[in-house]
C-alpha cells in the first residue's frame, strides 16, 4: 500500500490504475477497510481507482479519543493533493456514505458525481446518539471478536448468513481485524455529526443512491426518502442484499455502477 502523512497522521492508500484520467475516490463504512471495494475493482478498470483506509481502520493511525465525519472528509482532500487530483467521483458506503456528502457539502467544487450506498446523513437523535455511545462502550467492553460474532447478522442478507461463502468469511474477518480503539473513536465522533439531510437538496451532481433490500440499518423507506430529497438523483434497490450489496450482490451491484458511469461519464 502506498503511504502519506496528513496533520501527523499515517494513512494508507490503493492507487489502481494511475494513468487514468478519470478518478473515483471509494470510501468505505464501518468496521471494514479499504478492501471491501476489491469487488468492484475490475468493474471500474476504465477509472482510477483511490482506495484509502480510513483513520481508525485498516493500517491508518487509530488511536485517538474521537474521529469526526468532517475530518474524515478533510483529511481525503489531503490526499488527492498530495497526489495533485482536482476532481473526483466518490463512492461511499454506511460511515463512507456520510463521509462523501460531507465532502461534498464542504468542498462541492471537487465532487464530480456520488454514489451513496446504504448510508444516511442525518445527524442523530438524542435516542440513537445514547445508542451509538453504549455501543461504542460495548465494543471497547468485549473487543472487536465477540462484537462481530453478535452482531455480523446485522450487516447481511440471511442468504449470506447462510451460505458462509466469500462476503461473509471477507467481513467476519475485516470486522474482528479492526482494531477496537479505532472502531471507538469513529462511533464517538460520529454520534455528534452534523445533520446533512437538509443538505441533500442542495447537491447537483449527479447521484446514484443504492441500498440492499435487507439493510437493517438504513431501510429501504430511508433511503428513498434520502434520495427524493437529493435533485435528479437516481434509485435503485439491489436484492438478497443487506448492508453490503456491493460485496453480497458485486455482479447487481457492478452493473449499477456501470450504467451510472456509462451514461453520465467517459472512463478514458
Amino acid at each position: 500500500m502506498n503511504h502519506i502523512k496528513i496533520r501527523g497522521n499515517n494513512h494508507y492508500f490503493e492507487d489502481i490504475n494511475p494513468e487514468k484520467k478519470e478518478v473515483i475516490l471509494l470510501v468505505h463504512g464501518h468496521p471494514f477497510d479499504h478492501t471491501m471495494w476489491r469487488y468492484q475493482i475490475d468493474a471500474l478498470k476504465h477509472f482510477r481507482l483511490i482506495l484509502p483506509d480510513l483513520k481508525g481502520y485498516g493500517k491508518t493511525d487509530y488511536k485517538f479519543e474521537k474521529i469526526y465525519i468532517e475530518e474524515q472528509a478533510l483529511d481525503l482532500t489531503f490526499l488527492l493533493d498530495d497526489l495533485k487530483i482536482d476532481k473526483v467521483h466518490l463512492i461511499g458506503l454506511s460511515m463512507g456514505g456520510q463521509i462523501i456528502v460531507e465532502f461534498a457539502r464542504l468542498f462541492p467544487h471537487r465532487a464530480l458525481s456520488l454514489v451513496i450506498c446504504d448510508s444516511n446523513p442525518s445527524g442523530e437523535t438524542e435516542v440513537s446518539y445514547q445508542n451509538r455511545m453504549q455501543l461504542a462502550n460495548k465494543m471497547l467492553s468485549i473487543g472487536m471478536k465477540e462484537y462481530t460474532e453478535q452482531d455480523i447478522y446485522k450487516y447481511l442478507h440471511s442468504n449470506t448468513i447462510n451460505q458462509k461463502g466469500d462476503a461473509y468469511n471477507h467481513l467476519y474477518q475485516k470486522m474482528i481485524n479492526t482494531n477496537v480503539e479505532g472502531a471507538v473513536a469513529s462511533h464517538r465522533g460520529r454520534a455528534e455529526r452534523r445533520d446533512n439531510f437538509n443538505f441533500l437538496k442542495e447537491i447537483k451532481v449527479p447521484t446514484l443512491v443504492i441500498v440492499g433490500d435487507s439493510d437493517f440499518f438504513t431501510p429501504v423507506n430511508e433511503m428513498k426518502k434520502m434520495a427524493n430529497e437529493i435533485p435528479n438523483s437516481k434509485f435503485a434497490i439491489v436484492e438478497k442484499a443487506g448492508h453490503i450489496p456491493n460485496m453480497e450482490q458485486p455482479e447487481a451491484f457492478n452493473k449499477l455502477l456501470k450504467d451510472f458511469y456509462i451514461q453520465d461519464f467517459v472512463g478514458s
